[in-house]
């Protein structure tokens, strides 16, 4: 097995027990810099190997407290600097999770702009890359917040949606069903991502902000940490 084996569509890459591992490099973007995948609880010594030889050194985890709580992400003695930046709240009194995937996403659109604003700061940072960012099976709120990302560095729209739809092969959601425990125990249905889907998203924050960098500056990102973000991705 090879650190890097890539498919035809988005860069696939081979690490032992995470799933939907792959570079967000795609179409012209620097490779090599952000990689996405979901969550790092089965990861094995193996595949911490091969997370070492890719360099990366900081990983954003998407995903709620009582997510990480149950299934926490292992690192088998990687040296890299771990955040936190939940781009939706824990279920409570104030939060109930959508019901269905469209509501989802314009939710992650507005309660998500603390966390997304969070990790452009950190992909800014003179440390920052190569940075891991994952959500639990990396497809929803890690698939929004790399489409963002991606779109800031001038991706193509049609690029931006045919990475965000390869979630659905590499996790085997385009060949039926996949159901999951969640973490309050209950068995739930993995829905396919759709491009309608994102299209809401990104939608709401253009109307509601103008741009995707007036959206971040208000969640305090600087113009000079949008600029380097850009100069970083492209070639």
């Amino acid at each position: 097995m090879t650190d890097r084996e890539f498919d035809a569509v988005s860069p696939r890459l081979a690490v032992p027990d995470v799933a939907n591992f792959r570079d967000a490099g795609v179409a012209g973007l620097r490779p090599g810099l952000i990689y996405r995948s979901g969550a790092l609880n089965s990861l094995t010594p193996e595949g911490a190997r091969h997370l070492a030889r890719l360099g990366i050194r900081t990983v954003i985890d998407l995903r709620t407290t009582a997510e990480r709580t149950v299934w926490p992400d292992l690192h088998h003695g990687l040296e890299l600097e771990a955040l936190h930046h939940p781009l939706l709240p824990d279920h409570g009194d104030d939060f109930s999770w959508p019901k269905t995937m469209a509501d989802t996403y314009r939710v992650m659109a507005e309660t998500g702009g603390p966390s997304i604003a969070a990790t452009v700061r950190r992909l800014a940072a003179p440390d920052g890359l190569p940075t891991l960012i994952h959500c639990a099976v990396g497809k929803d709120r890690t698939g929004l917040t790399i489409a963002v990302l991606q779109s800031l560095a001038g991706l193509g729209q049609a690029e931006v949606v045919a990475d965000f739809l390869s979630s659905n092969r590499h996790l085997g959601l385009d060949a039926g069903p996949v159901y999951y425990i969640d973490e309050q125990g209950e068995r739930r249905r993995s829905h396919p991502v759709e491009a309608t889907y994102l299209d809401l998203a990104l939608t709401h924050l253009h109307t509601a902000h103008g741009s995707l960098d007036t959206f971040l500056t208000t969640h305090g990102v600087t113009p000079t940490e949008l600029t380097t973000l850009r100069e970083n991705l492209r070639p």
